[in-house]
């Protein structure tokens, strides 16, 4: 049976010798001794170590590795799996949650940005009546049940859209495709659609892209567990856009 000293383990498995003592410190990997003192490993080892690394790459603690790898060890495989599944499930929860928050701040940005390019360059110093100051305190998306800002520019902006005909079959193309299967329904001056939670990264980039092309709509994303909340409203004038590019059946 082969024997690896700590050093020859850091060669074959690209684990730093540090990282294994320290694994060794914390009952991860049990480490032989010779009679000189230095650690000898089995080949067994560098299973071990790749399960290790497996389970950390997944995002599991350490304590949660130790727990798995003695069920590993001395259990059936349909046991490791009945054990693990679990695990998995509230690590991509966590991701899942971590990735719509990502996902709504760079929506927050793209709006920001929008909204920053579409305001007057003054000679004057900024103010309370600076658009985007008003931008900045109250955020680029209200949530639902919030009171608005008195100052709505979606419903006074002109309905004019900078795309050309192209680009907007290909625009109402990608909508389509998003909301696809999506819970439709009605509110005041618009629709609103109930998505995967999974899709509000799309759904935040067309709304961003939307807001640049065609100011007169306005979009609303709230998260709610494992659903996204889209709202889309539109002025007056610009109904019938609303209804030509988003109220077709999106089964």
């Amino acid at each position: 049976m082969s024997a690896y000293r700590i050093s020859q383990l850091a060669e074959r498995t690209g684990v730093p010798a540090s990282t294994l003592r320290y694994y060794e410190s914390t009952g991860l990997l049990p480490a032989e001794r010779s009679p000189a003192g230095y650690r000898l490993y089995d080949e067994p080892a560098i299973e071990r170590l790749g399960f290790i690394g497996t389970a950390k790459r997944l995002g599991l603690p350490l304590e949660e590795i130790a727990e798995l790898l003695h069920v590993w060890e001395n259990g059936a495989c349909v046991q490791v799996k009945t054990d693990l599944r679990p695990r998995l499930q509230a690590r991509l929860a966590e991701a899942q949650q971590r990735g719509a928050e990502v996902a709504a701040f760079i929506a927050s940005l793209r709006a920001a940005l929008a909204h920053l390019d579409a305001l007057p360059d003054r000679s004057g110093r900024c103010d309370p009546n600076c658009g985007f100051l008003t931008l900045a305190a109250d955020g680029p998306a209200a949530q639902p049940g919030v009171d608005e800002s008195p100052r709505e520019r979606w419903r006074d902006a002109p309905v004019a859209c900078s795309l050309t005909a192209d680009d907007i079959g290909e625009r109402a193309q990608q909508w389509h495709d998003v909301l696809a299967g999506a819970v439709q329904g009605s509110i005041p001056d618009g629709l609103r659609f109930t998505v995967p939670v999974q899709r509000l990264a799309k759904v935040a980039e067309l709304a961003a892209a939307e807001q640049t092309c065609c100011p007169f709509f306005d979009f609303r994303l709230h998260l709610d567990g494992p659903h996204l909340h889209v709202q889309i409203r539109a002025s007056v004038d610009g109904q019938p856009m609303l209804g030509a590019l988003f109220d077709p059946p999106v089964s």
